[in-house]
């Protein structure tokens, strides 16, 4: 498996991985067959793409069968964290504020949106207070 430093999916990608976070694993077949669903591919597109992704440890691969086996290498929620904080330090010079109020500065956010981020805001600060 490759170190957390070296994630760096592409646009393309991260589609086939949110293909496999959801299946859980899959064949090239099933993940080109949702890939289809939304754009134009080829199949062998998708494979060479698994392929490249396997070799660069972004997937895992049982390949103890005729028909090989993909999954992702990272959950779902440890590529975001990675990706949103390298995101926020590249882009953001490591402000997470920066990022929000941008984020809600550009976007309509509903009363319900915000009653959550205020929830959230008022947890950090009961968890910074203890």
């Amino acid at each position: 498996m490759a170190d957390v430093k070296s994630i760096k999916p592409t646009e393309s990608e991260l589609e086939i991985l949110q293909v496999l976070w959801q299946k859980g694993q899959a064949t090239v077949r099933e993940v080109h067959e949702v890939l289809t669903q939304t754009k134009e591919v080829g199949y062998t597109t998708t494979l060479k793409l698994m392929q490249i992704m396997h070799e660069k440890g972004l997937v895992l691969r049982d390949d103890s069968s005729r028909t090989h086996i993909y999954k992702a290498a990272y959950n779902k929620e440890h590529t975001q964290k990675f990706l949103l904080n390298k995101f926020i330090s590249n882009l953001f010079g490591g402000s997470p504020s920066q990022l929000v109020l941008q984020a809600l500065g550009s976007q309509k956010v509903s009363e319900q949106e915000l009653d959550q981020i205020q929830a959230m805001i008022n947890d950090l600060k009961r968890k910074q207070n203890q």
